[in-house]
């Protein structure tokens, strides 16, 4: 008669999750490699497969299809680690900016946060931006998110206005406007990767230009 051991389960049921975490890393980081490089059309999961390094089933068995690799891909990349799942105004670095009383602290508290969130989402939502002439469910998720990025927008202008007003003339809708189209992926690319900007300069030049437009 033989006896299981729990712990020898709990240990192989840790290290396959573990093993499976990274299996997905992989298949994820080599995706952006082929998206980037072959645009969405051009990928398959062929080739993501082969540059991964994985069989093309365990490609299909962890995303099923070409879609879902590239929404897990927005999603990670505009979080930190381990915020993930978290929805973005819950996170640690826009509730900060929520607590902040300063005006002109706050907005520099929330060119950190966007500068962040962009270096990692904006070659991404790029890439979406190409495959959504083509693909009408990638068209119907970016006019979702454009929707919900300009509720963002409207959240972060609400806390700033609580602090103090806005510069004269200026209301709310204009406010949003200035910081939504400032915030935007193309912008971020357009000086980080088209000037040669770093991500910290990106992130001063935002502050600055936020306090000049909205405040006093």
């Amino acid at each position: 008669m033989t006896t299981s051991n729990p712990s020898k389960r709990k240990y192989d049921s840790t290290r396959r999750q573990v093993q499976a975490g990274e299996t997905r890393r992989q298949i994820l980081e080599a995706a952006l490699r082929v998206f980037m490089q072959r645009g969405y059309a051009g990928a398959t999961i062929e080739a993501i497969a082969s540059e991964a390094g994985v069989a093309l089933k365990t490609v299909y068995a962890v995303f099923k299809n070409k879609r879902k690799i590239l929404v897990e891909l927005f999603n990670i990349s505009s979080a930190p680690g381990g915020e993930e799942n978290v929805p973005l105004l819950q996170r640690a670095g826009p509730q900060a900016v929520s607590q902040e009383r300063d005006q002109h602290r706050q907005i520099q508290m929330f060119a950190q946060v966007v500068a962040n969130n962009l270096e990692g989402a904006a070659s991404v939502s790029e890439i979406m931006q190409t495959a959504a002439k083509t693909e009408p469910d990638i068209d119907k998720l970016m006019q979702y998110l454009s929707k919900q990025r300009w509720q963002h927008m409207t959240v972060a202008v609400t806390h700033i206005t609580s602090n103090g007003p806005l510069r004269e003339k200026m209301d709310e809708v204009e406010a949003t406007e200035t910081v939504w189209t400032l915030t935007s992926p193309e912008v971020f690319l357009l000086l980080t990767r088209d000037r040669g900007w770093s991500k910290g300069k990106y992130a001063e030049w935002l502050a600055d230009t936020l306090i000049r437009a909205l405040l006093p």
